[in-house]
């Protein structure tokens, strides 16, 4: 089986509240099914509306932030989810300044 380059970049979604509190304290520690598995969940592009589909159907205010996975690089494991893909994880905080981006999606 071929080996796929892992992208070096990945999206967290976190609620309009998360992310304000992300904002303020500068770590964010994860969100409630995060802290309950023991890492923080993210998703590759490819995999980030089927996260949204599945997880936060419905909801809105939600901030989808791009996570620069090469600042994060000794606590990111890519582990397989749904599917049986593989889904990058971190097994730590996620740090303010690994955020390269984001955008706030009205509706899931």
């Amino acid at each position: 089986m071929e080996h796929m380059p892992q992208p070096p970049t990945a999206f967290k979604i976190l609620t309009a509240a998360q992310w304000a509190q992300f904002e303020a304290d500068g770590i964010f520690q994860g969100a409630p099914v995060d802290l309950a598995d023991g890492y923080i969940h993210l998703s590759t592009q490819d995999q980030l509306q089927g996260t949204l589909d599945k997880h936060f159907a419905g909801q809105d205010g939600l901030v989808i932030a791009e996570v620069d996975l090469t600042a994060l690089k000794d606590v990111i494991k890519w582990e397989p989810s749904r599917g049986g893909a593989l889904f990058p994880h971190i097994y730590g905080d996620l740090p303010i300044r690994a955020i390269i981006g984001h955008l706030t999606q009205i509706k899931a």
